[in-house]
């Protein structure tokens, strides 16, 4: 059964969350059209508020708390870039926020969480770790706990991005993003197809963590373990809400190697000038492909963020 995220509870979302987060850029680049022989338009969550797009979800579930719900705080797990949206919108709430994330994670993103104000605890690099100790963490304070992607208020806020793409590029004929929980893409995937309904979706990938490619194309729910990947923020194994819509919605989802995401990484820094991390480097690495899987569309392409160690660069 397909989850009740409509359109307008999207709408809601983007009203709820318009005074704390950026309605970031939609940039283009001919260079990187000739080599995917399409029309891109990236939407640059990169330069959202902590650095990705994680921001949206985190604030629209937090503001949707009650104020009893939201007294005693708000627990979360991830690898960062949730974990620093959540204290981010729990600071802007005035609430306190408790953040798990693997011991494995940058230490750019373990700052970023800090510097937010959240109190860090750190766990071994294993959903259950993150699970368990997420869990203890809410028997300890009672605060309300935020699941990083497998959350409808979540995925709602994830989706205004769609929204504010369609609206600045209206005949996009496809869109592709980024999947690791599946949080953004299901949410996006949603919102286009409600205002376009012949648009594409299509998630992207990395090879060595495509569950969520193995679970569409076989029907059922497949974990992905523990997978090694430089796309760190895509190690999650994608949500039950999250699969559903995605099976309702998404078209396809492609993968992309290792050595292509870290040169899509340095094909945007050095031809766009800006920043982003190996997670937002699948969505164009998948695009650079041979052959080009959207030559001659129009696309819409996420880059879903851009928190990276400048200490640990994937290049010399």
């Amino acid at each position: 059964m397909t989850p009740d995220l409509t359109l307008r509870n999207i709408l809601e979302a983007r009203e709820r969350i318009r005074p704390f987060v950026h309605r970031t850029p939609v940039l283009t680049s001919a260079t990187l059209d000739g080599l995917a022989g399409a029309r891109l338009h990236f939407k640059c969550e990169n330069l959202q508020k902590g650095g990705a797009f994680k921001a949206r979800g985190a604030h629209n579930a937090v503001f949707a708390l009650s104020d009893a719900q939201a007294s005693r705080g708000v627990v979360t797990h991830s690898s960062g870039n949730h974990g620093a949206a959540v204290a981010l919108a729990a600071r802007n709430r005035g609430i306190a926020a408790y953040v798990v994330m693997p011991s494995t994670a940058t230490q750019a993103k373990q700052r970023a969480v800090a510097r937010y104000g959240a109190r860090v605890t750190l766990c071994e690099p294993t959903q259950e770790s993150r699970e368990s100790t997420a869990r203890r963490l809410i028997a300890e304070t009672g605060a309300h706990f935020i699941h990083p992607y497998d959350d409808l208020s979540v995925i709602a806020g994830q989706g205004t991005s769609a929204i504010e793409l369609l609206e600045e590029v209206p005949d996009l004929e496809a869109i592709v993003c980024p999947v690791g929980g599946g949080g953004q893409l299901s949410g996006v995937a949603v919102a286009a197809k409600a205002l376009r309904a012949g648009i594409r979706v299509i998630g992207a990938e990395p090879a060595a963590a495509d569950d969520a490619q193995r679970s569409l194309r076989a029907g059922r729910l497949i974990r992905g373990g523990n997978p090694q990947t430089i796309a760190d923020g895509l190690r999650s194994s994608l949500g039950e809400l999250n699969f559903a819509l995605i099976q309702a919605h998404v078209a396809d989802i492609l993968t992309a190697s290792e050595e292509s995401i870290v040169q899509a990484m340095r094909l945007v820094w050095e031809i766009m000038k800006i920043v982003i991390e190996p997670s937002s480097a699948v969505a164009v690495a998948v695009l650079l492909g041979r052959p080009p899987p959207l030559a001659g569309r129009r696309v819409g392409v996420i880059l879903s963020g851009g928190n990276v160690d400048l200490e640990r660069l994937p290049w010399p």
